[in-house]
Formats: C-alpha cells, structure tokens, sequence
C-alpha cells in the first residue's frame, strides 16, 4: 500500500509521481487568524469552514488519492472548556452540512481516533454515520483526525501485538503498521502545515516518516485551492530518496 520500511525505498514507484497519493494538512492558524482581526477565535474556527471544502475538491480534482485533515488533536482537549464546546458544535454542523455533497463526489470519509469519551454521543454518531454512508464509494478517502495524537495510536498498535501473543521477534515494521488504526491506508507523501510553523504536533507520527513538508504562511482560514496546487508544484520538485543517493552518484559521497 505504498508503506516504507527502515531505508528500504519502494522499489515499483520509481521517481516522485507528479501527483502525491497522500496529502496531510495541518489546519493552523484560525485562532491567529480571528486575533488579527480583533475577532474571538471562535471566528476563526467558524472561517475555515470554505477552507476545509475548497481543500477537499482541489485534492479530488487534482488526482490525490488519500487527503488527511488534522482536526483536533488529543492535546487540544487542554484548551478553553467553551473553544472546546463550540468546535464541537462546530463540527457537528459541518459534518451534517456537508455529507450529502462527500457523498455525490464518491469521497469515502473516516475519522481517525475519536475515542474519548468526552466527544458528545450525537457528534460521534454523526462520525459513524457519515462512514456508513459512504464506505462504499470509490473515490478519494477522507480522513479527519479527530482526537488523534500519533503516539496514542503507536502506544495501541503495541498493546494489540502484546494482547494478540505476538512474540517479540515476530514483530516487524509492517507488521506493527497492520496493528494501527485503518493499516490500508498509504504513508502520506507530503504534509501541508498552514500558519508557517513548523512542528509535527504528534500528527500521524508513523506515517509521515518519510514525508515530505511544505510549510506556507497563509492562515487555515486564507488557504484557498490555489495555495494547494503551489504546495502539489513544490512536492513535484522534490528528490525522494528514502534514505538513499541518486542512481547517478553511484554511491560516490562526494
């Protein structure tokens, strides 16, 4: 499924396809956003919204396979009890606004984490739903990490290879990735983070190993279709190597 393990690069790939089959995004920056105009941050939540749609369709049009959207992380529990409050609402109403349209362009969605228990029941049956209902499409899949943190889920993994009795010499890098959430889904090819700040933020830690980043300085809320397709421009550019040296150095490290 186009997973890397240690230095081993995919042999049958060859050089960077034009189009990354994965893409992540970091959605920064809608607090900054609203604060720049004397707004509370909950207008910023409230702008990225478009952002998040206009961002769906230009990965779908543009040939991109696999889109990730880091939503809420499992620290971002820690901040205001009414941030939190409104950004679920928030989410509620987006995900039931705009299900019949993920739906009409064949997108499959799923969430990634969606856990804890402080998630209000009617917004995590809306997460079930809305995967219900599109679990058979074909098109481009969806993922939004929803109190996702990358070391909860390796923590996971390790405790499903401990419960399954899998003895420790057994345990491989593929097989530890077959133990996390969703293990079809690729490594991601690029990461997108708006806001210009440049941390992982415990984003999808084991599939992002090998990704590249592309860091711009637009706000969540500013980032339009075509601030993406300069972010697929840039990754087009990129020599990955996994580890490796172009074949035409032959191994010279001069």
């Amino acid at each position: 499924m186009g997973r890397q393990y240690g230095d081993q690069q995919r042999q049958d790939d060859g050089p960077a396809l034009a189009v990354p089959r994965h893409v992540a995004c970091v959605m920064d920056g809608n607090g900054r956003w609203a604060q720049r105009r004397s707004l509370p941050r909950t207008a910023g939540h409230r702008a990225a919204e478009s952002t998040v749609i206009d961002i769906i369709e230009a990965a779908r049009a543009a040939g991109v396979e696999w889109l990730s959207l880091y939503a809420f992380s499992t620290e971002n529990w820690n901040r205001p009890g009414t941030e939190v409050d409104y950004l679920m609402r928030l989410v509620r109403r987006v995900v039931r606004k705009h299900a019949p349209l993920l739906l009409a362009r064949g997108i499959r969605c799923r969430f990634l984490g969606a856990a804890d228990p402080r998630i209000p029941r009617e917004l995590a049956q809306d997460f079930d739903d809305l995967t219900t209902l599109t679990a058979g499409n074909l098109g481009m899949t969806l993922t939004v990490a929803f109190d996702h943190g990358g070391r909860r889920d390796i923590v996971e993994a390790a405790r499903s290879l401990i419960r399954n009795e899998i003895p420790a010499d057994d345990v491989t890098e593929r097989l530890f990735a077959d133990h996390l959430p969703f293990p079809d889904t690729p490594d991601v090819d690029l990461v997108i983070r708006t806001s210009g700040e440049q941390r992982i933020s415990n984003f999808m830690l084991w599939q992002v190993a090998y990704a590249e980043w592309v860091f711009p300085e637009a706000h969540w809320p500013d980032f339009r279709a075509p601030d993406f397709l300069a972010c697929l421009h840039a990754y087009r550019h990129r020599d990955r190597r996994f580890g490796g040296v172009p074949p035409q150095t032959n191994g010279d490290p001069s």
